[in-house]
């Protein structure tokens, strides 16, 4: 995955923020009535959750770099194809092709079930020490941003490398969830601007075109 992937995933995680707000909307909620902590209560929430975005980022780009030491040439292409199709479909999406990532949702849905009543042990989440173990667990919860993004972590070549890449993307949903969370609606409505995530989009797509174009080089070669 080249550098541009750490920009790409970035501007996932910002822009998709509609996504990430409804996904943990009512966690967010009812970290906003935690009185005038709220603020550490959220900081505590998002440094699980993105943490937990990291851990997985190093699996997949462990994995990612076991397979391309095997040697095998298909192996490679078809991982690298893999996660340009995945750039692709994450720049739809933030053009506003909304079903474009839905696919991927599925995925995770038994691993869910059986995460999810775990996190009723910290509920209610009313000090960081209750909302940062919910944020670690709540980072597991089927997202087709999350996992999309998972899938160009597998070109990574390494678990630091896929740690790295879910940690940009992590960083980029971080500004949503706060805002949603201490109720600044003006930024949000800024990056939700169709023009933004208009060039956004084309940009993230861009990235996944030019990755296709350098598996086509390399299979070529």
């Amino acid at each position: 995955m080249p550098d541009s992937g750490y920009l790409a995933l970035f501007l996932v995680g910002l822009l998709g923020g509609t996504h990430c707000v409804g996904m943990c909307g009512g966690i967010v909620g009812a970290l906003s009535l935690g009185g005038p902590s709220r603020l550490s209560l959220h900081l505590a929430y998002n440094l699980g959750r993105i943490l937990s975005y990291g851990f997985a980022g190093a699996l997949v780009g462990a994995v990612g770099g076991a397979l391309a030491l095997s040697g095998q040439l298909p192996v490679r292409l078809a991982l690298h194809a893999a996660a340009s199709l995945m750039l692709i479909a994450l720049g739809l999406y933030l053009i506003g092709v909304t079903r474009a990532l839905a696919f991927t949702e599925r995925l995770g849905q038994r691993l869910w079930r059986r995460i999810q009543p775990l996190t009723r042990r910290f509920l209610p989440a009313d000090t960081p020490a209750r909302a940062f173990p919910l944020g670690l667990l709540w980072g597991w919860l089927p997202c087709g941003l999350v996992y999309s993004a998972l899938a160009t972590a597998l070109t990574a070549g390494s678990p630091a490398r896929g740690a790295l890449l879910m940690l940009a993307f992590g960083a980029g949903t971080l500004p949503n969830l706060l805002l949603a969370g201490l109720l600044l609606a003006r930024l949000r409505a800024f990056v939700q601007q169709p023009w933004l995530r208009g060039v956004a989009g084309a940009t993230v797509a861009g990235f996944g075109v030019w990755g296709l174009f350098g598996v086509w080089r390399l299979a070529a070669a």
